[in-house]
């Protein structure tokens, strides 16, 4: 994905600013996981909620002609609905803010504000306010509230022996980037459905909360940075290492279809949604399929020794997505 890459060039690498900014961020005892996960999880007298937000930025994660402003806006609120999905919770409501450049009519945020209202309402999610600022691009903002199950799902969870797990296909949404930046030339029916895995991703709602019910509840994370870099903060979270087997990666027909055999954008190029999760042994695909209504593959296990081993593949080039550097 494409940012303003003269103008980030003396930035730091997002996450190490990230865990610099939240090393010392007061927490009360209400607060009952904070930064470092897909939400934060705070006590709400005897139950708890989780709390996420994301943004979007145009230039930086979307262009105005790429799809229509009803997908931008169902878009904005399904990347807050993964996070929710990761961690097995249920959406309830949200704020929105719009930041608003010159040059954007009121037909246009009619339009958008459609496609949030539709996915707001197919997800039971209540729109209770936001904010309108101006702006250089536009950019719209939502900060997210749902139900934590009993028992979340975390990062910090996955022992040595879990087996990994992912649902759906992997490199579809980022294969879908690159056509619509005409970084590559699709004419086949391909084009379709890897263009719409980037415009409307799907939140695995249903499968995280099934995946919240089982014992011990499953480690898992969102795929919204690339496989092996969203892997990577799992593994850092809960202290252990992974055996990955690339030959294992779902891949959807019109991935192979465009990509061939290069597994880069499938290992890192992120956007996905698609869950990522450690459960132990004695789960087949297949009924985990049939539990969580999604198709779902192994792809790895867990080790106790640090570190991240690939096998099967070479390291992609693509090393997944930083939200302040220029993406290739």
């Amino acid at each position: 994905m494409q940012t303003q890459g003269r103008q980030r060039a003396t930035l730091p690498d997002e996450f190490a600013l990230i865990a610099r900014l939240v090393a010392d961020l007061p927490h009360r005892r209400r607060t009952i996981l904070g930064p470092g996960d897909d939400c934060a999880i705070v006590a709400r007298g005897a139950s708890s909620i989780l709390f996420t937000i994301d943004s979007m930025v145009e230039g930086v994660h979307f262009k105005l002609g790429w799809g229509t402003p009803e997908q931008l806006g169902a878009r904005a609120l399904a990347v807050n609905l993964s996070d929710v999905a990761a961690m097995g919770g249920v959406p309830t409501a949200c704020v929105v803010n719009l930041a608003i450049r010159p040059g954007l009519t009121r037909r246009f945020f009619d339009r958008l504000y459609g496609g949030l209202r539709r996915a707001a309402r197919a997800e039971a999610v209540d729109i209770v306010g936001g904010n309108i600022t101006s702006a250089r691009q536009m950019a719209i903002t939502i900060a997210l509230l749902g139900d934590a199950p009993a028992r979340p799902l975390r990062r910090d969870r996955a022992r040595a022996g879990d087996e990994i797990f992912v649902t759906g296909t992997l490199g579809d949404a980022a294969l879908g980037w690159r056509i619509l930046a005409g970084q590559k030339r699709v004419r086949s029916s391909a084009r379709r459905h890897l263009v719409s895995r980037y415009l409307a991703p799907t939140a695995r709602l249903l499968a995280g909360q099934r995946l919240a019910r089982l014992r011990p509840a499953p480690a898992a994370i969102d795929l919204s940075d690339g496989l092996l870099q969203d892997l990577g903060h799992l593994l850092e979270r809960s202290g252990v290492g992974a055996e990955v087997d690339a030959t294992s990666i779902p891949l959807s027909t019109a991935y192979r279809e465009v990509a061939g055999p290069d597994l880069s954008l499938a290992l890192g190029g992120g956007e996905d949604y698609e869950l990522l999760f450690c459960i132990r042994p004695g789960h087949s695909q297949a009924k985990l399929a049939r539990w969580l209504r999604v198709p779902t593959h192994r792809i790895g296990a867990i080790v106790g020794r640090p570190g991240l081993q690939l096998r099967g593949a070479v390291r992609p080039r693509v090393g997944g997505w930083d939200q302040l550097r220029a993406q290739g």
